[in-house]
Parts: C-alpha cells; structure tokens; sequence
C-alpha cells in the first residue's frame, strides 16, 4: 500500500461583524477617565452618571482638563450563506 499523506479543504466563508442589537445583548456601558490621573467614573449603561463624575471630578481637580470616553458594546458575527 502506498503512503497515506494527510489533505487539507479549503473553505471561504464571508463573515458578518455588527452590534449586538438582540433582546438578550449585553447592555452598552459607558465611562469616562481623566486623562491627568487616570482616575476612572464607575461604569453605567446611562452616560450621564460618567458625566456627572467628569463635572465632579474637573470641580475638586481645577487642572484636569482631559477625559477619555470608554464605551463597551457587545458585538456579534454570524456567517452569511
């Protein structure tokens, strides 16, 4: 018998990526960080908590001027046939 080699298929596929928009998607979350210290807002699905941090935050801190904005949304891919 002959010597057995192993074979590799190719397959394709084109693959959708988009946000999770469904019923049972995790929740958007919002926060803000100050770009100064590094000090970050708790973590809320309304932005106006994060907000009201940077107000506190730039209120008790009169230099701190910079804040990043971290958003956390859930995203989905499914393979289109």
């Amino acid at each position: 018998m002959g010597t057995v080699t192993p074979r590799s298929v190719l397959r394709y596929e084109t693959w959708t990526l988009r946000p999770d928009r469904e019923p049972d998607a995790e929740p958007v979350l919002y926060a803000m960080q100050c770009a100064v210290d590094g000090e970050t807002s708790p973590t809320s699905e309304d932005f106006t908590e994060p907000q009201d941090w940077v107000l506190r935050h730039c209120g008790q801190n009169p230099s701190h001027h910079n804040y990043r904005e971290i958003i956390t949304r859930p995203w989905r891919t499914w393979r289109r046939t």
